[in-house]
């Protein structure tokens, strides 16, 4: 199953999993799943997220400079949310998808409710808390790009344990 011990112990690694909310340069909103979130600093406070280079994401991060962080819980209904942030925003993105399956555009959001931030950004209405982020910088790192965001706004919406990759079996490492 893992080609190393360097990558079953990667695969072992806990992480956070969240929806990214961001605006597209029309004003339409979008989401994705990412576990690569952390804060990086309290004065100020700083958040670092990592996108795939090609990420749609990041592309209206970089356009809109507002984005929002949704933290999930680990129920259910947050699982069944999860997995519709699973896709990729392009279907090509997929190796092996060809025809209708490879032309789908996923705007995961459509069908969520949310509602936005003072600055248009989408907060997940079944989430447990959220973010919302101002981008300040990004760097190239590796295969991804970390962005730095500023938190400028945020709030608990519920109580509850926050979703995980160690309760939901799902991994992004390697």
């Amino acid at each position: 199953m893992f080609a190393t011990e360097v990558e079953r112990v990667m695969h072992e690694m806990p992480y956070g999993l969240y929806i990214v909310g961001s605006l597209e340069p029309d004003g339409r909103v979008n989401g994705m799943m990412a576990d690569w979130v952390m804060q990086v600093s309290f004065e100020p406070r700083l958040v670092a997220v990592a996108f795939e280079g090609t990420s749609h994401t990041l592309g209206n991060v970089r356009e809109r400079s507002f984005f929002t962080v949704n933290l999930l819980a680990q129920d259910e209904a947050s699982m069944e949310l999860a997995r519709k942030f699973a896709q990729p925003f392009s279907g090509a993105k997929v190796a092996g998808r060809e025809g209708e399956a490879a032309a789908t555009v996923h705007y995961k959001l459509d069908g969520v409710a949310h509602s936005p931030t003072a600055n248009g950004a989408p907060v997940l209405d079944a989430a447990m808390g959220w973010f919302e982020c101002v981008f300040r910088e990004e760097h190239d790192i590796g295969d991804h790009v970390m962005v730095i965001g500023e938190v400028v706004d945020g709030g608990v919406l519920r109580e509850a344990e926050p979703m995980t990759s160690s309760y939901t079996g799902w991994t992004y490492s390697g």
